[in-house]
């Protein structure tokens, strides 16, 4: 279906409901693994990537087929610059991203109601929201942000181009695998938010409810898996228009 002939309307119901489901699943295993009391307590990084991976494939699996599930506010403007994705599109698209994002991750916070309070490490309470830097430094982290974001969006394009042909439903596997791939490889900087709305959706939502124990959300470093990951998908779509 050509994201032309769909109802604004409709593209921005899409969007919000995949990326609410991408939400409620990917800060949902981060969840699992980091607060006290969780049957997944301590499960690990390879469990949150493949976690983050599933995410993706079955939020694109329900609403891919309406809107094309960008779910992402720099993918979105990626493909927007490349001329996959109509520019009265994306400011759309980005408001429900961000909406759809600050909802899932409201869900994620009833879901796991009781562990809030089991939980003493207020770090680890924010890391369920968004992510944070494993040595903080401003350019090291914005550069990991730009790198992850670019190669995703590089990818993508790449999985869209002419003759390349995936059967019905593989290629949103192949996503998949393509978010656990940089999550294992290029993650363990900052978390590898590599999407605006994923990040900053989630830390307001952070902010606003009364999570027991909470401390900061860190707006000093919530510019960075912002910015970043616009610089990246620009990057990405300027390098694919010159290589293809």
């Amino acid at each position: 279906m050509n994201l032309k002939e769909v109802s604004c309307m409709s593209t921005f119901m899409a969007e919000l409901i995949g990326t609410m489901i991408l939400i409620i699943l990917g800060d949902g295993v981060v969840a699992g693994v980091l607060l006290n009391k969780s049957k997944a307590k301590d499960a690990g990084w390879i469990v949150i990537t493949f976690g983050w991976g599933f995410a993706v494939m079955i939020a694109a699996y329900v609403v891919g087929h309406i809107s094309g599930a960008y779910l992402n506010p720099a993918l979105t403007i990626g493909f927007a610059i490349a001329g996959k994705l109509a520019w009265s599109q994306v400011f759309p698209m980005i408001l429900a991203q961000m909406i759809g994002a600050f909802l899932g991750a409201v869900v994620v916070w009833l879901h796991y109601l009781p562990h809030w309070k089991e939980t003493d490490d207020a770090e680890a309470k924010l890391a369920v929201f968004s992510t944070g830097p494993a040595i903080r430094s401003s350019f090291a982290n914005l550069l990991s942000e730009i790198i992850g974001t670019a190669l995703l969006v590089f990818v993508l394009l790449a999985f869209g181009a002419k003759g390349l042909v995936f059967a019905d439903g593989v290629q949103t596997i192949a996503v998949a695998f393509l978010i656990v791939a940089i999550g294992m490889s290029l993650g363990g900087t900052t978390g590898y938010a590599i999407n605006p709305a994923r990040d900053l959706g989630p830390r307001i939502a952070h902010a606003i409810l009364p999570i027991a124990g909470k401390g900061s959300s860190d707006w000093g470093y919530a510019w960075i898996p912002v910015i970043g990951p616009v610089i990246g998908a620009i990057l990405a779509a300027v390098l694919y228009m010159g290589l293809f």
